[in-house]
């Protein structure tokens, strides 16, 4: 009670302490104040091997802090130094003056360095007894081997990037297709800093405005339409945040890749077209039903977008086989579980019976026990692929020319231009496409930050529609709003979330 009494009062510097201690249990550490307390490390000066691991043609050891440039002269010798100019000079070590290897050597001055320190790179033949010299040679003027993430680390703790241009590095030397590539770097350049810092912007003007009126307004020095203006630029925002999270998850599966599944009755052809996408014989194939029992999950590239492909085992109800029975409750369960199924037909089948396309296709899907699923998941989260195109008489061809099924055989490769055409457009609609004009949410984290962000937002028109509501106590939801934002960019952080975060970064970046 005492802490809502403080902030209903005049004074902004009493609300402002009682903010403090209202959030002291569980206080947010700002980046200023994790800079000022981050542990010890920050003083001493690092090293890592920055390319490739094993032998190969160059390698660059990069080193960052402190005795940077102390450790380049007693190395090298060089004289005359200029930044960000490569100098081809014999490396020795400094004790011995043992020459190590003939190398370039570059000097980059903090501020304007990767991580806003003084930082050096040597770039060397890239052989393990070379290296495991240089840095051995390192070690002795007090240069510390760097644990994974730290020199990215250390570029946010000195403002050269925030926690979103973080994340996107990480995804863009992790990104295996060019669709990832391209979200990664657009992420990575700070397309998501930029519009999350003025959605923060907006709020941090909005509730001045509003702090301004609770001071001032009974004064009349603040002018009357304060308040709806805030009002109104507010519920602009929570339209952009609903449209920015109404996006189907595209930019998280195109990080995470695409769980696709195949499904259908068993001896389809299932596990052929499973190969097929992958390129190589992960799977068993052979004429006998039921020859798949588990799930096989394989990854593959296809057309820039990463699919996660299932190869489930033919579901049946006529089966008292205990194995078969687990394959297809595991079946159906990653079904459920996909962003994208593919239900695979036999034509040869389908030929045979009497009934129309559509009759066929509903009673096969609720045979598999799919159909209700599928419908709710919408016509481009499926595809249905009827195989064995090899098997048909040319009338059954003429009867399948109009269906809406992708026609393929297996056994003599045939319709895969086709069907490679057909996925990738369903890919592109469930990936979307990374463009400067239409970022989106790559990361769980994102998102449930942005949620929270407009339930303090909705919370906060709640409070307002009230009788007598008071605005100090409202506009603490926009205080809260704000630092929902500012934990996604690391204005307002926990070394929780940062070990997170810098945890899975190889060593030397």
């Amino acid at each position: 009670m005492f802490i809502y009494e403080c902030l209903s009062r005049r004074s902004f510097l009493t609300r402002t302490i009682a903010r403090a201690l209202h959030e002291a249990p569980h206080i947010a550490i700002s980046r200023c104040t994790i800079s000022c307390f981050a542990n010890e490390r920050r003083d001493t000066t690092i090293c890592a091997l920055s390319s490739g691991h094993g032998k190969c043609g160059v390698a660059v050891v990069r080193v960052s802090g402190s005795r940077s440039l102390d450790a380049l002269k007693k190395m090298t010798n060089i004289s005359n130094l200029e930044p960000r100019k490569a100098f081809l000079r014999k490396i020795h070590d400094p004790e011995t003056k043992e020459v190590i290897d003939h190398g370039l050597c570059l000097w980059f001055p903090g501020p304007h360095s990767y991580t806003g320190e003084d930082s050096v790179e040597f770039h060397v033949h890239g052989g393990s007894a070379i290296l495991s010299r240089l840095m051995q040679a390192l070690s002795t003027l007090q240069v510390y081997p760097a644990q994974p993430g730290e020199f990215t680390r250390r570029a946010f703790y000195n403002n050269k990037l925030d926690l979103t241009e973080v994340e996107g590095i990480a995804d863009l030397i992790e990104a295996e297709t060019e669709c990832q590539r391209k979200q990664a770097l657009l992420q990575a350049d700070g397309l998501l800093r930029k519009l999350y810092s003025s959605w923060r912007k907006v709020l941090s003007e909005c509730v001045a405005s509003l702090e301004a009126y609770i001071d001032f307004g009974e004064d009349d020095n603040i002018e009357s339409d304060v308040v709806e203006t805030a009002h109104g630029a507010l519920r602009k925002l929570m339209k952009n945040i609903e449209e920015h999270l109404a996006d189907g998850r595209k930019g998280e599966i195109l990080r995470n890749g695409v769980r696709t599944v195949i499904v259908g009755e068993p001896n389809v052809g299932k596990s052929s077209l499973l190969n097929h996408l992958v390129q190589r014989n992960a799977a068993i194939v052979t004429p006998i039903a039921g020859t798949t029992r588990d799930v096989i999950e394989l990854s593959a590239n296809i057309s820039g977008y990463p699919v996660l492909i299932a190869d489930t085992a033919g579901i049946t109800d006529n089966t008292e086989d205990i194995v078969e029975v687990e394959g297809v409750r595991r079946a159906r369960k990653h079904v459920v579980n996909a962003d994208f199924v593919v239900v695979v037909v036999d034509a040869s089948r389908f030929a045979a019976s009497d009934a129309t396309y559509g009759d066929y296709i509903r009673e096969y899907l609720s045979s598999l026990g799919i159909h209700e699923l599928l419908t709710k998941m919408g016509k481009r989260r499926f595809i249905v692929i009827m195989n064995k195109t090899d098997l048909l008489r040319e009338e059954d061809k003429e009867r399948l020319s109009d269906v809406e099924a992708v026609l393929i055989s297996c056994k003599i490769e045939d319709g895969f231009q086709g069907l490679l055409r057909s996925l990738t457009d369903r890919f592109r609609d469930i990936c979307g496409n990374p463009s400067t004009e239409s970022p989106t949410i790559s990361q769980a984290r994102h998102r449930n930050h942005l949620t929270q962000c407009l339930k303090h937002l909705q919370n906060y028109f709640e409070l307002c529609a009230t009788k007598q509501y008071d605005v100090a106590i409202a506009a603490e939801e926009i205080h809260k709003a704000m630092r929902e934002l500012g934990r996604i960019t690391g204005h307002v952080s926990t070394d929780e979330i940062l070990d997170i975060i810098f945890k899975n970064f190889c060593i030397g970046k």
